[in-house]
């Protein structure tokens, strides 16, 4: 399908999703104009108020947590919209493996307004980067998540996505049911950019940051790239 085929047809399913009934993704009620009834998008877990801004984990005052003044992340500051726990993991699992991509508008509609909420930056970003997959889990999964909730958040705050700037260039084991440093090893090397961003303030964009290892490897990647800002913005924080 071309871009423009592809194009018109998201046009089309987004209209019907406003004017047309149907159910809401986690209870079943019937809902117009919204994928979730009030009841389920009130169930989804914010995170506390005081978190470390760099890595999005509570703390008692908002300060940065004691893991990042030990060892910072290459990243400068982390955006969650919520934590990730029930009914919210349902949705993503939903998104990745079931093939409910039309769950990413909601994803950046709700990542969208976080990014309001919290926008103390002096200058905008210049760039949205999608977390990539790689070419083998792509032709598995059948689209990047991380890349379609890029592509619609980029429509909704007006800033520009990449979506080939960043490349996944070996195909890592899954990270779950590893541990921190495994999952750091794991991850080495994985990550390449193939443009310059030299003096550019860019957002990572990705569904869920559990450790915050593969946003890392990807921030490094992309500092050594020239990035002098690097955002890590993610639909949610596994506490």
């Amino acid at each position: 399908m071309s871009n423009s085929q592809q194009s018109t047809l998201n046009k089309c399913i987004n209209f019907l999703q406003l004017h047309l009934p149907q159910s809401c993704f986690l209870c079943g009620t019937r809902v117009t104009g919204t994928l979730l009834c009030a009841g389920c998008e009130d169930d989804l877990a914010r995170l506390p108020a005081t978190c470390c801004p760099q890595c999005a984990l509570p703390t008692s005052q908002g300060e940065i947590c004691g893991a990042c003044l030990k060892k910072p992340p290459a990243f400068n500051r982390t955006r969650s919209a919520f934590s990730y726990a029930f009914p919210l993991d349902s949705l993503v699992q939903q998104c990745k493996y079931a093939h409910a991509s039309n769950l990413t508008e909601f994803f950046a509609a709700q990542m969208a307004i976080q990014a309001g909420q919290s926008n103390t930056q002096s200058e905008p970003l210049d760039y949205l980067l999608p977390m990539p997959l790689h070419h083998a889990r792509l032709a598995q999964r059948g689209f990047n998540q991380a890349a379609e909730i890029a592509r619609r958040l980029s429509t909704r705050i007006g800033v520009p996505w990449l979506p080939d700037a960043c490349h996944r260039v070996r195909n890592t084991p899954s990270q779950a049911g590893l541990d921190l440093k495994a999952r750091q090893r794991n991850l080495r090397g994985a990550f390449s950019c193939s443009i310059d961003l030299s003096g550019k303030r860019v957002a990572l964009i990705d569904d869920v940051m559990t450790s915050g290892s593969s946003l890392d490897e990807l921030a490094r990647v992309v500092r050594k790239a020239g990035a002098v800002e690097i955002q890590a913005w993610v639909l949610a924080r596994t506490l």
